[in-house]
């Protein structure tokens, strides 16, 4: 199962200066919008050059951003009675008087009097004051609350990701724990059925096991791996098959037919060889007169069809369900593709056992 990996420092602190700099230049966007219109609504009233108007209001909008910005990471601690929003609303507030003293005081020329003296530029000064104190506070309250709320929306999908890697690493964990299930499973069932073999006195025995140990070197790798495909269970089924038939010659016959298109199908490992192994053990084995399995493979647009069929000693009302095999089958199914595939068992005709599973045909 892979973990989520870390992220290196540098990517962090890149990812933090491009956050920064792309909400800077958006709250300077908004400033330069403010400011122009402020000083169309203001241009009809302004006695003074229309340049020294826009002039001023941009500054004024400059200092609201920078007031804001400012509270917003100063100081680090606040009281427990004073909200941070709250405090950034009034320092907009009282930066707009502030901002149009020093604009006037420092815009009157040498040897002139202070600004508040001469009715044109005290007027000028109100309107400006009182405009900013009117719309620079809401302004921003408007940003704080659109603020909250992306920052609202960035941590519900936040803790949807977190969620969903933590759902995708438990199916992982879950789907391991079967397929480890499956590993001793298939291994005992296959060594049961040759030490039959061995017990009998088969003249076939070494040979068999021969042929098992150099089946199970190239098996055993397989039933670890996340995912197989047709092609890759076929390589196991085949010399399963082989196996079985070296130990019942006159009991057991089979047929594999398999459309070329599904042999890149992928599925979980072990697919193929369960329901080949069930077929074995729950249908042919026990029968007296043995049985013939057919196995069928087709792939339809974007599905793809698994049939197994026998005609062994069929289902046993007994049973209750699936066996542990095909119940194990039938999990792993779930995990990897959910509602989206279905393994199905029944009756054979005229009898036997037949098992059909129809998944995804993911390549």
């Amino acid at each position: 199962m892979t973990g989520m990996g870390a992220v290196p420092p540098g990517a962090t602190a890149r990812s933090g200066l491009n956050r920064i700099v792309v909400t800077t230049a958006r709250r300077l966007a908004v400033a330069l919008a403010m400011s122009i219109v402020v000083g169309l609504v203001m241009l009809n009233t302004w006695v003074s050059s229309p340049s020294s108007l826009f002039f001023r209001t941009f500054l004024l909008a400059l200092s609201a951003t920078a007031a804001f910005a400012l509270f917003e990471v100063w100081p680090r601690t606040l009281p427990r009675w004073l909200q941070r929003w709250a405090l950034q609303v009034i320092a907009v507030g009282v930066f707009m008087p502030v901002t149009t003293v020093l604009v006037y005081a420092l815009s009157t020329p040498a040897g002139a009097g202070p600004f508040w003296e001469n009715p044109a530029r005290l007027d000028g000064w109100t309107h400006l004051t009182f405009t900013g104190l009117f719309l620079a506070p809401w302004t921003a309250f408007v940003a704080i609350v659109r603020q909250k709320d992306a920052f609202a929306r960035d941590q519900e999908l936040t803790f949807a990701l977190e969620r969903s890697e933590l759902e995708r690493q438990a199916l992982d964990a879950r789907l391991h724990l079967l397929q480890a299930q499956v590993a001793p499973h298939f291994l005992f069932n296959t060594l049961a059925n040759v030490q039959a073999l061995v017990d009998a006195g088969s003249p076939h025995a070494a040979g068999v096991l021969r042929d098992l140990t150099a089946y199970l070197r190239a098996a055993v790798p397989l039933l670890h791996e996340p995912a197989a495909t047709i092609d890759r269970e076929l390589q196991l089924v085949r010399p399963y098959l082989g196996l079985m038939q070296m130990r019942m010659p006159d009991r057991l016959r089979y047929a594999i037919d398999v459309d070329p298109s599904a042999l890149d199908v992928r599925c979980p490992p072990t697919t193929l060889l369960t329901l080949v192994e069930n077929a074995v053990r729950h249908g042919v084995d026990p029968s007296e007169d043995g049985g013939r399995i057919d196995i069928g493979i087709t792939r339809r647009g974007d599905r793809c069809l698994v049939r197994v069929a026998d005609t062994g000693a069929g289902l046993d009302p007994s049973a209750g369900g699936l066996g542990t095999g095909l119940a194990t089958l039938r999990e792993r199914l779930r995990l990897i593709f959910g509602d989206a595939a279905d393994l199905r068992l029944g009756p054979n005709t005229p009898r036997g056992a037949v098992v059909e599973i129809d998944m995804p045909a993911r390549s």
